[in-house]
């Protein structure tokens, strides 16, 4: 793939994630949502190193890799600090809760999701490995853009980085719509129940439930919660990570195991259903799909004119 088209995906990233940060800003004038500046301050900062450092080794000392690891990692960490407080909109339309009809989903599918948390609990060394390799997926994150772009396979980063804003920006619409509170709060699991391990996500549940009811109306990057539970974007997330190290001999089976080891965890550390983790698994499915079809269609030349124009002036 040319620099053109690159530069073509570049130009609807940096879109979509305007697009979300204009409805972050617009949301403190159209509703009770106050914006917490100083968690968007570090972010924004090294962005902005980043975005200077990826322009400079495009313009002034032509390094296609370094350039594009800069700049991808500033979309990713650009995205990642707009989509948290999106999340928060999402979850104050207060649908109804669907933890219901997701456990039904769940035991019809035969899963028994309290013999796993059993097993976690009599297997305490084999819980805190898992909850490593959960909490591990920020960290992936970064590597698989830095080996992409210095393996140089430019087009498979920015299709790696389309991918992951689909799934979150998706995850997020579900979210709004079929909300959940997730697998521990809904069976009113308590230390009796759990004597040996409390979920990542417990420090969740406050945030969750006080954007349901009005009580917690802040918007804040840095120190955000995960509260989506259905569709689960950790384990899309998981499966996208596969998907863009595959080509890379030496990484692939690293990251495959690692993943599917998360996908193990998801239930437990995540506090979600079987459900959540299989629906994950399909919607990265179809946002690497997607995400492929507009890199190829960027590879034509077929994004939009305005586009295309950009990217010339950015070349000029």
């Amino acid at each position: 793939m040319d620099a053109l088209a690159l530069r073509r995906l570049d130009r609807l990233i940096w879109t979509m994630i305007a697009a979300v940060a204009a409805i972050v800003l617009a949301a403190p004038l159209l509703s009770e949502f106050r914006i917490a500046w100083h968690a968007f301050l570090a972010p924004a900062l090294v962005c902005t190193l980043l975005i200077a450092g990826g322009w400079f080794y495009r313009r002034r000392r032509s390094d296609p890799r370094l350039a594009s690891a800069l700049t991808s990692t500033a979309q990713v960490i650009a995205f990642a600090a707009v989509g948290a407080p999106l999340s928060y909109i999402a979850a104050s339309a207060g649908f109804p809760l669907q933890d219901h009809a997701l456990d039904v989903i769940d035991r019809a599918l035969g899963f028994d999701w309290k013999a796993l948390l059993a097993w976690m609990n009599a297997a305490s060394t084999a819980y805190a490995v898992l909850g490593l390799i959960y909490a591990s997926l920020t960290l992936q994150m970064t590597t698989v853009v830095l080996c992409l772009a210095f393996s140089d396979r430019l087009a498979g980063l920015r299709v790696y980085t389309l991918a992951f804003i689909f799934a979150a920006l998706i995850s997020i619409a579900i979210s709004a719509v079929l909300p959940a509170a997730g697998v521990w709060p809904y069976y009113g699991l308590t230390a009796a129940d759990s004597p040996h391990l409390l979920p990542t996500v417990s420090t969740s549940w406050p945030v969750f439930y006080g954007l349901r009811d009005g009580t917690f109306r802040m918007l804040v990057a840095v120190g955000s919660e995960g509260i989506i539970t259905f569709p689960s974007l950790h384990a899309a997330l998981a499966v996208i990570v596969i998907a863009a190290l595959w080509p890379v001999p030496v990484l692939r089976w690293v990251f495959l195991a690692l993943n599917v080891t998360m996908l193990i965890a998801t239930p437990i550390d995540g506090s979600h259903y079987l459900i959540d983790v299989l629906a994950g698994i399909a919607l990265a499915a179809f946002c690497l799909i997607a995400a492929r079809a507009i890199a190829a269609r960027a590879a034509r030349g077929g994004l939009s004119r305005g586009a295309e124009l950009a990217a010339g002036h950015a070349r000029a």
